[in-house]
């Protein structure tokens, strides 16, 4: 006969105890409210995200989904709408019996923000609790422009929905951008603090929850090869690129004014930078990894003057591939006066003991050469060489790159011999490719922000105060570009405008090719 389990010695399931790391984390009973469940986000990424964490056995049974909006569904029409978003969507297999599950706690509340639709959802809230056991715990999906945030907090407080018991927990998750500049950013913070308290706030960044960039921290500590060289006396520069091939398509109305600074710079990768430049934390939990990250952007600055140290510019017609493409002042729904640019790049610095004297260059473009988004720390030459000269002609500056996508890895540059009788050096590349090193499957970025939230796991989402800092670095250089006239053009298919090449010549250095 077995013996009786007591409050000391209970058993724990392994996949939801937190001792493990390596193990899955099982959310535990909970449901999740979509504003905006039929936007494109929710389409393309978030319900796909949420069946997938189903199918992956990461969901409690009783998960229950509700969306609200004006659309007049009926339970039926909401599941449809789902399943053919999942069907479309998602990276793991359909299977039916996982389907069925899911879709029991699949519920649709029509309404506006206004009382009557936020009463609705209370209604709904409350039996969900009573007959899918989710215990009154439930995150809140704005995927709605920040126009309505205050709309959504104020109701959402007004009916009661924000507050929680103390057996249970109420969280907001916002997605971005967070404000145009810092004033705007801050008040977003203080409408939303308003209501809901920091800790209880995941600002979603897609970036954070990409594989390889959280691998930026396992390279950097759980190794000591890279520590002792990555600092001031060994790195020349660091160069953070996000490109991409595609224009801006049917977004030309929504990108005007925004900008790939606002779009791209002040959140990805500054938040890039921050994982690169940091250091080590006391632990890995939030609030440490947080901690540190605020320490870098608060000792980040641009770099001065900005004519020089700065570079915009506007895709103009030319070759993608074997494709003609029109220009920015073509696409449809973009005033041909605007000032908006879709190439950004800048020059920063970190005014620490690590860091001091090395430039961060960070860029971003629409139309360029090929979709990729890496981080290369370009290392000094050697101090000294005892080769004959053009020996190590062919040979360039050591080089640590890390690619966040695609063909996610770790590459390392380095001089080697080339084979024969004489002494010739030349650059050559060990890669590491993380398809062919591991067997796993990377789970989609928002599959783990949206289970981190679930389970209060805050580590990969900004704070307020990195909001509003990655503003204070940015907004000193949009000024500066509202005062000075149209960006520079640049043709589409090639790496953005020629004052982006200037920018690193003046100090003798120059983009990597990725």
């Amino acid at each position: 006969m077995p013996l009786p389990v007591t409050d000391a010695d209970a058993w724990v399931n392994p996949l939801r105890s937190t001792e493990d790391k390596r193990l899955p984390r099982i959310a535990g009973p909970s449901g999740m409210v979509i504003f905006g469940v039929t936007g494109d986000l929710a389409r393309k990424k978030l319900l796909p995200a949420v069946y997938d964490l189903a199918n992956r056995g990461l969901l409690p049974a009783g998960f229950t989904l509700i969306g609200f909006g004006r659309r007049e569904w009926s339970k039926p029409d909401f599941e449809d709408y789902v399943r053919e978003a999942v069907e479309a969507g998602a990276r793991t297999k359909f299977r039916e019996h996982v389907w069925e599950r899911l879709a029991e706690g699949m519920h649709f509340v029509e309404g506006n923000f206004d009382n009557e639709g936020f009463d609705q959802l209370a209604g709904t809230l409350a039996e969900m609790d009573s007959t899918r056991g989710t215990a009154g715990n439930w995150a809140f999906y704005l995927s709605v422009p920040p126009d309505y945030f205050s709309d959504v907090c104020h109701q959402l407080e007004r009916s009661g929905l924000a507050e929680a018991d103390g057996n249970s927990w109420r969280r907001v998750i916002i997605e971005k951008p967070f404000g145009h500049d810092q004033a705007t950013a801050r008040e977003l913070n203080r409408v939303v603090n308003a209501v809901f308290p920091e800790e209880s706030v995941f600002r979603i960044d897609h970036y954070l929850g990409k594989e390889t960039v959280q691998n930026i921290l396992a390279l950097r500590f759980a190794n000591q090869l890279f520590d002792p060289l990555w600092n001031a006396h060994y790195v020349d520069h660091v160069q953070i690129t996000m490109a991409e091939d595609i224009g801006l398509g049917g977004r030309a109305g929504y990108y005007d004014g925004i900008g790939a600074a606002r779009d791209v710079i002040q959140n990805h990768l500054i938040q890039l930078l921050a994982l690169v430049a940091m250091e080590e934390p006391v632990a890995f939990d939030p609030t440490e990894l947080q901690a540190e990250k605020v320490k870098v952007l608060r000792a980040t600055n641009p770099v001065y003057p900005l004519n020089r140290t700065t570079a915009r510019g506007q895709y103009a017609a030319g070759w993608q591939g074997s494709h003609k493409v029109k220009g920015l002042r073509q696409e449809e729904g973009f005033d041909p006066l605007s000032t908006t640019e879709t190439y950004a790049a800048c020059t920063l610095e970190i005014n620490s003991r690590r860091w001091a004297g090395v430039p961060f260059y960070l860029r971003t473009g629409k139309r360029l050469g090929r979709r990729v988004t890496e981080i290369a720390l370009v290392f000094k030459e050697a101090p000294h060489q005892p080769f004959l000269e053009g020996q190590t002609s062919s040979l360039g500056q050591n080089a640590i790159v890390i690619r966040v996508q695609p063909d996610e890895g770790v590459l390392m540059r380095f001089g080697s011999k080339v084979p024969g009788s004489a002494m010739e050096v030349r650059d050559v590349n060990m890669d590491f490719s993380y398809s062919e090193a591991f067997t796993e499957e990377s789970p989609e970025a928002y599959e783990r922000l949206i289970l981190d939230a679930l389970l209060d796991e805050s580590s990969l989402f900004p704070t307020n105060e990195e909001v509003e800092l990655s503003w204070a670095i940015l907004d000193p250089i949009l000024a500066y570009w509202a005062e000075n006239g149209q960006p520079e053009e640049y043709e589409s298919g090639t790496w953005g405008p020629a004052g982006a090449d200037r920018m690193l010549q003046r100090s003798g250095r120059s983009w990597r090719r990725p």
